[in-house]
């Protein structure tokens, strides 16, 4: 077993009756499938036999009731990092079904490599990766190997965005492409200075993926 491994955790599912893209917006908060979904990946990080010495999550609501199961399960208080939260999107607050109908909103689409509707891809991995350093960092300075693990629950964007950088892979990619399903963990592992994906597992049900940037 490794020294430590730092594992990406997906919220659960949300509470979107709109079906609109929630992005950042205040008050998404998990469904009752979703708050199971979200125990079901705590379960599964707490088979690994593997201790647990750090849990951040994003300042969404979603990713909050998220990390509870984890906070139960390791008695881990939940620090939320900025660093880590759903990247910006114009569409905030649209249903992506109708707003890619409306003219007015093409001129949104016109460098999906950026992407031109939100934040640039490389300035999520560029944020997401900073916060993986200083964890790993921090964890490091005179930690023992008991100090544990260290889980991120975040976003599906900033999670594969991640796994593209991590594996050098271009970063621009189709959305509807992403393997990073509701409450699914991505586990990486750092070796000196460069990182590497070294696990990914689906522990809780297939939820309702609905409003994901």
């Amino acid at each position: 077993m490794t020294e430590r491994r730092l594992h990406l955790v997906r919220h659960g599912e949300v509470h979107n009756p709109a079906r609109v893209l929630y992005g950042r917006l205040p008050n998404y908060h998990l469904s009752e499938a979703g708050r199971e979904m979200a125990r079901a990946a705590a379960a599964h990080v707490a088979s690994l036999d593997r201790p647990v010495g750090e849990l951040r999550c994003s300042p969404l609501e979603r990713t909050q009731e998220s990390a509870e199961p984890f906070t139960e399960i390791f008695a881990l208080p939940a620090t939320h990092d900025i660093r880590i939260i759903e990247p910006a999107n114009v569409f905030e607050g649209q249903r992506m079904s109708r707003a890619l109908r409306n003219p007015f909103n093409w001129r949104h689409l016109r460098r999906p490599s950026l992407p031109s509707w939100g934040e640039p891809y490389a300035a999520v991995a560029q944020r997401v990766r900073a916060a993986m350093d200083e964890a790993w960092d921090a964890a490091g300075e005179g930690a023992a190997v008991h100090d544990g693990d260290i889980v991120f629950v975040s976003h599906q964007a900033p999670i594969w965005i991640t796994h593209l950088s991590v594996a050098g892979l271009r970063l621009q990619h189709d959305p509807r492409t992403r393997r990073c399903a509701l409450s699914s963990v991505t586990s990486f592992e750092r070796v000196g200075d460069v990182w590497r994906e070294v696990a990914y597992a689906e522990p809780a049900s297939k939820g309702i993926d609905l409003g994901a940037v």
